[in-house]
């Protein structure tokens, strides 16, 4: 599973309810499906289906020590399943025994696998952003004889964050500049103006770059800082193969509110 981080983002991504429980590995995640089967708000199952989705959907190469490795645990997660009257399908899709995909509109509990639809903009930020990896999952492994997608530069992050706001907000102005500091301006990935909200993405190229990233990103605030129409700062950094080694330390430098007399921006940061 790899080290907290990676566990915590798992399953945030997932729509896990509240933070992070204390506990060891074996422990925390038994607790946090416990606490999404308990919240009455939450739908456990989809919360389930999008824990499991990567490792069930994802075969190492046919023929080989890792193939079967993975057959044998991918087995395993289905007879647990089964013996708890559930069944997975393919896109992190966890459903009752004998309820088809077809028919998977709520069920008796009044549980739905379709997510509230969002009230602010900032609970739509957050559920695209946290939702960006497995937004990727169908895109770069499609069905057999259609060409896969990639995502190797911030354009294609930029490119599949655009597309997943369009529906949603009307107004969106992809490279607008920003006022000068130290003498250099840049260009904002996004800016929503009705909101005051920019958007800046990164990807985590190498480890320099991810030594690098947080320096990049703190020049950019003050950029942002100055912009009379960004009141709010999202940073999104796409570190694909987790080489940022402290990512809670790197949120925990870059969050909170940057203020001085010629301006002031409340900055988050997520780290996928």
């Amino acid at each position: 599973m790899g080290s907290h981080a990676t566990l915590d983002a798992l399953f945030i991504a997932a729509g896990a309810p509240g933070e992070p429980p204390a506990l060891s590995h074996g422990s925390k995640w038994k607790e946090w499906l416990f606490r999404a089967g308990q919240d009455p708000t939450v739908d456990s199952l989809a919360v389930l289906g999008n824990v499991l989705e990567e490792f069930m959907d994802l075969a190492p190469m046919a023929g080989t020590n890792e193939y079967d490795t993975w057959s044998e645990r991918r087995a395993r997660v289905e007879h647990a399943l089964e013996e708890n009257g559930l069944r997975y399908y393919r896109f992190g899709r966890v459903l009752p025994q004998g309820l088809t995909v077809a028919h998977s509109e709520p069920d008796n509990h009044g549980t739905s696998q379709v997510p509230p639809k969002p009230t602010k903009v900032e609970e739509l930020l957050e559920v695209i952003v946290r939702g960006l990896r497995r937004a990727m999952h169908p895109l770069t492994h499609r069905r057999k004889g259609t060409q896969p997608l990639s995502f190797g530069s911030e354009y294609d992050v930029q490119d599949l964050l655009h597309a997943l706001l369009r529906p949603w907000i009307n107004d969106i102005r992809p490279e607008e500049f920003t006022p000068s500091y130290a003498g250099s301006s840049t260009r904002m990935d996004f800016l929503l103006p009705a909101y005051k909200l920019v958007i800046e993405t990164k990807i985590v190229r190498d480890r320099a770059h991810a030594r690098r990233v947080g320096d990049e990103l703190i020049i950019d605030i003050e950029h942002y800082r100055r912009h009379p129409g960004c009141a709010a700062l999202w940073c999104v950094i796409y570190d694909p193969d987790q080489l940022i080694t402290n990512a809670e330390g790197l949120k925990n430098d870059l969050q909170g509110t940057r203020a001085t007399p010629d301006g002031q921006v409340d900055v988050r940061v997520f780290v996928l």
